[in-house]
């Protein structure tokens, strides 16, 4: 059985509006303690936005820490005064000019080892447009209407290259016949 790794201290070493930098020590499996640093958020959001046709909405956007632009579904990290149904709304809404019905399809930690965080993924349908949505005053991007074998084909090229994307779209893959 694997054992549980015991907190032994914790302190914030920075924080700004969108996480907190961590640093605990903690015991390790051999009784001796170890540092760990990571990354704490309140979480964050991913939506599948699909029209009946079977085609989705994606963005393009320059990612500065990569230094190229990147493929991705619509979300955002969670604001702590909202669900994580709110979060979904506001997301789709900002970043594909679209409001729709939201199916949650499951949860999952963008990189384990480095931060907390957990996004909450899900699947958004009957999609009206949302004419008052504007995006966060940080972003620029590009909203491009994709079939599914388009999308399939960004991502076997690599040019859709964004872990929380490809997580959701499996999420989303992994559900479809249940939907």
């Amino acid at each position: 059985m694997l054992k549980e790794l015991k907190q032994i201290s914790h302190s914030i070493k920075d924080a700004n509006p969108y996480w907190q930098y961590g640093f605990d020590v903690y015991e390790k499996p051999d009784g001796s303690h170890g540092d760990y640093h990571y990354v704490h958020t309140p979480g964050s959001v991913m939506i599948v936005p699909r029209f009946d046709d079977d085609t989705f909405i994606i963005t393009k956007q320059y990612r500065y820490l990569n230094r190229r632009v990147s493929i991705e579904f619509p979300g955002g990290g969670q604001l702590r005064h909202l669900s994580v149904e709110e979060q979904a709304q506001r997301e789709l809404q900002e970043e594909s000019g679209f409001s729709g019905e939201l199916t949650f399809l499951g949860e999952f930690n963008p990189c384990n080892g480095i931060t907390d965080e957990i996004c909450s993924a899900f699947l958004a349908q009957n999609l009206m447009p949302a004419p008052h949505a504007k995006p966060d005053e940080s972003e620029e991007f590009e909203r491009l209407r994709v079939s599914r074998r388009e999308l399939m084909n960004l991502i076997r090229l690599g040019e859709c290259w964004d872990g929380m994307t490809l997580a959701a779209w499996q999420l989303f893959l992994a559900q479809e016949d249940f939907l």
